[in-house]
């Protein structure tokens, strides 16, 4: 099968990437490189079956591209991923997150595409009335990045309206694993990897009550390789664990993995953050044989493993 992933050179796509081509699939990778990394694309750059484009999802020259390599599935990953960074600049967001993935729907058609595999993100649940979250819960955005996630889903089903481009909605919980930047706010896994392995300080924000929901990038991966090969079913599927963990917690299973010690500062509460969140993954189990594998404690010494031996390079 032919498979195109946009963002494929960022941190969970270039693992989508590592899997696709070792399932034996022929594999292209859209991403301009501007958040992404060669790096992250060292293995898959030996296989005869990959190729990079560098490109921005925006530019038309995506749709003879398309049209040209007519992938049967197509993985939209490519993203601005920051909350904080829709809020002080939601125009931003919105050419990234809204026209990126109108202008990726329009040169799928054009390339005859047969299904879409969408990433969504629990922000578009905003603060929910059941945890965990069940996959048909109502939607309330309350971050221009949630409203922008929310419009993908609108898009992606006036698309199949439209040519009958079949699609499935994941709704990633907080992933976490190698090669996840400590840069910014999505990945406290590892921003708490690099400080602690570093021996910097690290900071709780409130009390360090404040639970989420963490799954392994593996397992994100599975989930997204099982969608592919599903029947499009315009449905949308949490990928999580439906386990909470404090911030207290996770900082102590890092500082363990790290060698560390556990001594976290504390800071007042963000304006925003959500006191609480997980998501119910039975509905992907039922509807794409999907459930997450890896432990928390497991992975979080994969994790500090492999920063660590980043570090010794």
């Amino acid at each position: 099968m032919r498979v195109l992933v946009t963002g494929g050179a960022g941190f969970i796509g270039s693992h989508l990437v590592d899997r696709l081509l070792a399932d034996g699939h022929e594999v292209h990778v859209v991403d301009d490189l501007s958040s992404g990394s060669r790096d992250n694309l060292l293995e898959a750059a030996r296989s005869d079956r990959f190729r990079l484009h560098e490109l921005d999802i925006r530019d038309p020259a995506l749709i003879g591209l398309m049209a040209e390599l007519q992938p049967e599935v197509v993985c939209h990953l490519a993203a601005q991923i920051s909350v904080r960074k829709s809020v002080t600049d939601p125009a931003h967001d919105a050419r990234l997150n809204v026209e990126g993935t109108a202008a990726v729907l329009h040169a799928a058609h054009e390339g005859r595409t047969r299904k879409v595999v969408f990433a969504s993100s629990v922000a578009v649940y905003g603060r929910p009335a059941t945890i965990p979250v069940p996959g048909d819960a109502a939607t309330d955005p309350r971050s221009p990045y949630a409203a922008s996630k929310l419009s993908g889903e609108i898009y992606l089903a006036t698309f199949r309206a439209l040519y009958g481009i079949e699609y499935t909605t994941l709704v990633l919980s907080n992933v976490y694993g190698p090669r996840q930047s400590p840069e910014g706010e999505a990945g406290v896994v590892a921003i708490f990897t690099d400080a602690l392995l570093n021996g910097t300080p690290t900071v709780l924000y409130g009390d360090g009550t404040q639970t989420r929901d963490y799954v392994y990038v593996g397992d994100v991966v599975d989930g997204f390789v099982k969608a592919c090969g599903s029947e499009g079913n315009g449905r949308r599927f949490n990928l999580g664990t439906g386990i909470q963990t404090t911030d207290r917690r996770l900082h102590s299973l890092i500082a363990d993995a790290a060698g560390a010690q556990d001594k976290p500062g504390f800071a007042p509460p963000r304006v925003g953050d959500l006191p609480a969140m997980a998501v119910d993954p039975v509905p992907a189990h039922d509807g794409l044989g999907w459930q997450p594998r890896t432990d928390l404690s497991t992975g979080i010494k994969q994790t500090v493993e492999w920063a660590a031996s980043r570090r010794v390079k």
